[in-house]
């Protein structure tokens, strides 16, 4: 048969072209310390199309079950109390099932977590930070049951938090896996400014 009247197989395109594959989903996580604008970064990111999802509301819904407070201290317990019943990684687990496009990802606060997370192309880690008075000031005006009347009741719960045990809360850990860190320490729109510069 003359080349001229060859035909494509069925769904073949002309000319040997290979059909083009949708790039993986981006996947932004989130670590930080406590206040230190953690949700503002969500809400930048979920205004330029990122889908939210949280750790710590895997945790929340557990609570919710058992008919307890979302206190900070529940949620720490609660937390620890999973990850050495079911793995250290068992929110991360949980969490990317519900993945769909592009998505940031809050509240990551063990690296077992970090590594179950980055197993999916595209991800990287995220840290906010900010120097302790400023953190615990904007924590006391939001008004949450933090556990802590002063600053130093504030940072003594942070240091509780750098556990060397890995079935428990490592965020000191995580800020260490971080692929970029970013210092909210001044105004909201430098804030922003910041967060800009990373996408």
């Amino acid at each position: 048969m003359p080349p001229s009247r060859l035909r494509p197989k069925p769904g073949s395109k002309a000319g040997g072209a290979r059909r083009r594959t949708a790039p993986p989903p981006r996947l932004l996580g989130l670590t930080g310390t406590n206040a230190a604008g953690k949700g503002e970064a969500a809400a930048f990111f979920m205004k330029r199309g990122f889908a939210y999802l949280s750790l710590s509301d895997v945790l929340r819904g557990e609570l919710s079950k058992r008919g307890l407070e979302a206190s900070r201290d529940n949620l720490i317990r609660t937390g620890n109390a999973l990850r050495r019943r079911c793995g250290a990684d068992i929110l991360a687990r949980r969490v990317l099932r519900r993945v769909r496009g592009d998505t940031i990802i809050d509240s990551i606060r063990n690296p077992a977590e970090v590594a179950r997370l980055r197993t999916r192309p595209g991800f990287r880690l995220l840290a906010v930070d900010a120097p302790v008075a400023i953190r615990f000031e904007r924590a006391r005006r939001r008004g949450r049951d933090e556990s802590a009347l002063t600053l130093e009741e504030f940072a003594a719960k942070e240091r509780e938090e750098r556990s060397g045990d890995t079935g428990a809360q490592q965020l000191h850990l995580c800020l260490r896996l971080a692929d970029a860190t970013v210092i909210n320490d001044s105004t909201l729109e430098h804030f922003h400014k910041k967060l800009e510069a990373l996408l």
